[in-house]
């Protein structure tokens, strides 16, 4: 009876993609011994390869946690601290620490710590604490993208190429998850309250339209000309100003600006505000219609 080396060694900073790669690429026979079941197994543990899968791991693994925090860092410096790291691994793990707990506390906080403070330049206890997180993160979404292949995989190389192909996938799916965040963060249903009568309609909340009325210094919210037409045309609008603006490609110009009775900003919570003022936009404020109503920060 044999155990394969992906029961037994949990070396690797990443020992997930390195648990996926032992299971088809590597065969054991030992020299340690353990008792299972009244046979005794031996196991033989390759430190030139254990040393290769983490390096190329860790690599992969900084690489994806450096696009996530944005970093400036060169990839010679990603490659020492992917160097540091495997050889960190492969020096707990041949050393004779009799308590296991011990050797995990030292891959996840050491090592990786290490890794990461060398391959990313981390200078502060914060920065260090998230960017273990986004290891971490990194190292289970690459994980289940290798996991998922494991039953298509047979040699060492196709390992490496997955290893690859799932470093973009990563990519991809964070790139994913940060804009549905933006979209959410940004993105609301406003509800505009003119007499007796309400609109819905679509918003963004955009950081750069600091509009205000230089009467009465309050903040303006945009709306398209489009919307204006459809939903005011009837309407009696009293109050019309005009407040001058200027925009990128556009010197100086006047906006039309009224005020209305309430307006209602829905995201996970609602926002009111009374008699806010509203401009009509000359031109279309977004493509294809994606929101109507882009909403001055300075409201909340």
């Amino acid at each position: 009876m044999s155990k394969s080396l992906r029961e037994t060694v949990h070396a690797s900073t990443f020992f997930l993609c390195l648990n996926f790669y032992n299971r088809f690429c590597l065969g054991t026979q030992s020299t340690s011994c353990e008792r299972v079941g009244g046979w005794t197994v031996y196991y033989e543990l390759y430190v030139d390869v254990l040393f290769l899968v983490n390096f190329m791991m860790d690599y992969i693994l900084l690489l994806i946690v450096r696009r996530m925090l944005k970093c400036s860092v060169t990839y010679g410096r990603i490659c020492l601290g992917a160097i540091i790291g495997s050889a960190l691994t492969c020096l707990v793990t041949i050393l004779p620490i009799p308590y296991a707990i011990i050797k995990v506390l030292l891959f996840h906080t050491v090592v990786n710590g290490c890794m990461v403070q060398i391959g990313l330049k981390i200078k502060s206890i914060r920065n260090l604490v998230k960017s273990l997180i986004m290891l971490y993160i990194g190292g289970f979404l690459l994980g289940g993208i290798l996991e998922s292949f494991h039953q298509y995989v047979r040699f060492g190389s196709l390992f490496f190429a997955v290893s690859l192909g799932g470093y973009y996938l990563v990519l991809g799916a964070w790139k994913f998850i940060s804009y549905i965040q933006r979209w959410n963060c940004y993105h609301c249903d406003v509800i505009l309250y003119l007499g007796e009568k309400t609109y819905l309609l679509k918003g963004m909340i955009d950081t750069g339209n600091g509009l205000c009325d230089p009467l009465s210094g309050k903040p303006v919210s945009i709306l398209n000309r489009e919307s204006a037409k459809e939903l005011f045309a009837k309407e009696n609008v009293c109050n019309l100003r005009y407040v001058p603006y200027c925009t990128i490609g556009k010197k100086e110009g006047v906006l039309p600006t009224f005020q209305i009775d309430r307006m209602c900003i829905r995201q996970e919570r609602e926002h009111w505000v009374e008699l806010p003022l509203i401009g009509i936009s000359e031109e279309m404020i977004s493509v294809g219609r994606e929101y109507d109503m882009i909403i001055n920060p300075n409201l909340f």
